[in-house]
C-alpha cells in the first residue's frame, strides 16, 4: 500500500529531518514522493541543499522542486515593509550562510520566492485583476523562472505538476529568455539568465570551475578585457541544462553554494529533437541590471579554456 508522507521542519531542525528522510528511505517502494513542508519563516535554502550534502540521502532520492505558496492580498506589504522578525537578518544566527549587504532590505518573503520552481498564488478572489496583475508583476521580476498558478482558498487544479512531480528542468528548456528582464521592478532580488552554444563534454569541468568562483567565493573569473563585472552579489538560486555535442545533456542545480551537475534525462522519443543550446538561470541579489556581464563573462572564461 502507498503512503502519503508529509515531513514539517525549521532551519534550527535540518539533522532531525535528514534523519527522518534517511529512516523513511528504509522502506522505499512504499511511497512515491517525500513532501518536506517548512514554517512560514523557514529558509527553504538552509534545507534544501540536505539532499546533496548527505551522501546517504543524495544517492537515494533527488529534489524535484521547491514550492512557495504566496498570499496575494498580503505579499506586496510583506515585501516592502517586513516587520523586524520576517527580515533575512533577523534569522542570520539560524543559518550557516550570511546574507550581510547593503542596500534595500531583503525579507523572508524575497527569500522564498527566489528559491521557489513554482509558485501558488494564493487568495485571487480577495484581489482586484490589476491587483493580481501587480503581484504577478513583482513575483516575475524576483523570479522569474518559476511556475505561477493562480488559485483561491488553496485549492490547486491538480497535485501533480503543480505541487509534486515538477518537471523544473523542463520548464526551463521552454523559456523564452529574451522576455525576461523584471530587475527594475524589485530593487532587492532579481533574474537573469545566459546561453551558451552546445559543449564539448571536456568543457564540463571549466563549467564546474566558473561555478564554483561564482557560487563559493561570490565573484565572477577575472576578465581579460579590464571590464568591472559585478561584485556584490549572492546567488539565491541556479539551474541550467548544458547541452552537449554527442547529443547527451547535463542539468545543474544550485541552492546558495551547494550545487551539482548530474547527466540530464534521455530524450523521450526517437523524434525528440536534441538540446542544440545551453541555458543558465541566476536568481539573487545585486546582480546587475542586466545580464551582458555575466554572459561576456562565461563565454570569455570557457574560451579561454577551450
Amino acid at each position: 500500500k502507498k503512503e502519503s508522507t508529509l515531513l514539517t521542519a525549521d532551519p534550527p531542525a535540518r539533522d532531525s529531518g535528514v534523519m527522518a528522510i534517511e529512516s523513511l528511505m528504509e522502506r522505499r517502494g512504499t511511497f512515491d514522493y517525500i513532501l518536506l513542508e517548512t514554517t512560514g519563516l523557514a529558509d527553504p535554502g538552509n534545507i534544501a541543499p540536505v539532499f546533496w550534502v548527505d551522501d546517504n540521502l543524495g544517492s537515494s532520492i533527488y529534489l524535484d522542486g521547491i514550492v512557495t505558496l504566496v498570499d496575494a492580498k498580503n505579499i506586496l506589504h510583506l515585501l516592502d515593509e517586513p516587520t523586524p522578525e520576517e527580515t533575512v537578518s533577523a534569522h542570520e544566527n539560524d543559518n550557516s550562510h550570511t546574507h550581510a549587504h547593503s542596500g534595500p532590505v531583503l525579507s523572508m518573503a524575497h527569500m522564498q520566492i527566489s528559491h521557489a520552481d513554482v509558485i501558488i498564488l494564493n487568495k485571487a478572489d480577495l484581489v482586484t485583476p490589476d491587483e493580481l496583475e501587480r503581484v504577478r508583476d513583482r513575483i516575475s521580476a524576483i523570479n522569474s523562472a518559476a511556475k505561477i498558478h493562480v488559485t483561491d482558498h488553496s485549492r490547486t487544479p491538480q497535485i501533480e505538476g503543480v505541487v509534486l512531480d515538477l518537471h523544473a528542468y523542463d520548464h526551463l528548456d521552454s523559456l523564452d529568455f529574451g522576455q525576461k528582464g523584471h530587475s527594475h521592478i524589485d530593487p532587492a532580488i532579481s533574474t537573469i539568465a545566459i546561453t551558451h552554444p552546445q559543449l564539448s563534454p571536456l568543457q564540463i569541468p571549466h563549467v564546474d570551475e566558473w561555478l564554483r568562483s561564482v557560487l563559493w567565493d561570490s565573484k565572477l573569473p577575472n576578465s581579460e578585457d579590464g571590464s568591472s563585472p559585478p561584485s556584490d552579489f549572492d546567488i539565491h538560486r541556479l539551474k541550467g541544462i548544458l547541452a552537449l555535442n554527442d547529443g547527451s545533456s547535463r542539468i545543474i542545480q544550485a541552492v546558495r553554494d551547494v550545487f551539482e551537475i548530474r547527466d540530464g534525462q534521455p530524450a523521450s522519443t526517437p523524434s525528440s529533437e536534441a538540446k542544440t543550446q545551453c541555458k543558465m538561470v541566476l536568481i539573487g541579489r545585486g546582480l546587475g541590471p542586466n545580464a551582458l556581464p555575466w554572459q561576456q563573462n562565461f563565454d570569455e572564461f570557457l574560451a579561454r579554456h577551450e
